[in-house]
């Protein structure tokens, strides 16, 4: 642990990296996948269990936070920290991706957006500095700048408008957050599919010096390649020594192909969403375990697991609880996915350590494509 936001890159391996982000609540180490715990909880999962799977950081939602409780609210509970029982980083996103996904229930200006709360129907207005306040309020230890994304595909100039506006914001974001010891804010690179200004995104945030940046607008639709090319086009104008997180994202298999161009960093609801949809990830690919094969399976879905969900309990017994929509499938099946992951993770950092992630990045995606085994 540190005083400050420190972040070491110990090696690479071609374009993997291996790092570690030093803070006063705690050590993440990278690459990292971090759980999402979007109104202050992972869901279906304690979080006690959430740090005992590896879990170094996990992520809150500013938008569903600053809804419900209120971030004031928050505030004067002691932050979300403590109001949650996770004593370790947090990572916040802006609150933009879900605002401007509301559409018709918002406003966008030079300003910042005004939008009607999904729940109550009540108005509300996020600027960048309004953003960086809530984010402020919960206590996060790495706060993301307002920005908005664009779903794919979209026009040029809408675009390109998009990620002007975003880089203004940053810059407004920079200002609000002045510099708070021990913790962070990240810039966000916009600029859709169009290489050009993604370059020129990157380029113009390295500018302000901020403590690590992210890729966003990205996994919103377009073909996994169209990312890839992204991150091929990015990543070598971001700043070497900082950290690169990529939004959203996502698979495994996108994930074993953003580490081997240089992402730090993942976020993703899918092994907690797919979890509760009787969906599994395996060393032998995925599992949907409402199958009939596997209602008189007795094996685990792996019996070499460190994790009690993936080796102590029975394929039968999971297919015949997602099967009967009880609540222990999904937490179950959650808590062996978001075990996966960070075994995953692990996994890869030790290949990079070992000078091997290529070898072990064709090992694992071969494993992957052998299927789940069969029944004897």
């Amino acid at each position: 642990m540190t005083e400050n936001f420190q972040f070491t890159l110990r090696r690479t391996d071609a374009g993997a990296r291996l790092g570690e982000i030093s803070m006063p609540r705690g050590t993440i180490r990278t690459p990292a996948f971090m759980p999402v715990g979007t109104v202050g909880t992972v869901k279906a999962m304690y979080l006690d269990q959430v740090r005992e799977t590896g879990a170094d950081i996990i992520l809150g939602n500013t938008y569903h936070l600053m809804l419900r409780p209120t971030a004031e609210r928050v505030a004067r509970l002691g932050g979300l920290h403590s109001l949650i029982r996770w004593e370790h980083p947090i990572l916040t996103d802006s609150g933009g991706f879900q605002v401007m996904s509301l559409s018709g229930l918002r406003k966008l200006d030079e300003q910042g957006v005004t939008f009607k709360s999904h729940v109550d129907g009540s108005l509300h207005h996020m600027s960048p500095e309004r953003s960086i306040e809530i984010q402020g309020l919960l206590g996060s230890d790495i706060q993301m700048q307002l920005d908005e994304c664009v779903a794919l595909p979209a026009e040029p100039r809408e675009i390109e408008r998009a990620m002007e506006l975003s880089l203004r914001w940053a810059e407004r974001c920079k200002i609000a957050f002045g510099n708070q010891l021990g913790k962070a804010m990240f810039g966000i690179v916009q600029g859709g599919d169009i290489p050009a200004l993604r370059i020129r995104s990157a380029e113009e945030l390295a500018q302000l010096d901020l403590k690590g940046y992210a890729v966003g607008g990205l996994a919103v639709g377009e073909p996994q390649d169209v990312m890839l090319k992204m991150l091929e086009e990015t990543l070598p104008v971001l700043p070497g020594e900082k950290p690169r997180y990529l939004m959203g994202v996502g698979t495994p298999d996108d994930i074993l192909k953003s580490v081997a161009r240089g992402i730090d960093m993942f976020d993703c609801v899918m092994p907690t969403r797919s979890g509760r949809h009787g969906l599994a990830f395996t060393r032998r690919g995925k599992v949907n375990i409402r199958n009939a094969r596997h209602a008189e399976d007795v094996r685990p879905l792996d019996e070499e697991s460190n994790c009690p969900a993936s080796r102590d309990y029975s394929r039968a017994y999971l297919h015949h609880l997602v099967r009967a929509n009880e609540a222990l499938g999904g937490m179950l099946l959650s808590w062996h996915n978001l075990s996966y992951y960070q075994e995953l993770m692990q996994g890869i950092r030790t290949a990079i350590a070992e000078d091997r992630f290529a070898d072990f990045m064709a090992e694992t995606q071969e494993e992957w494509a052998k299927g789940d085994l069969e029944r004897a």
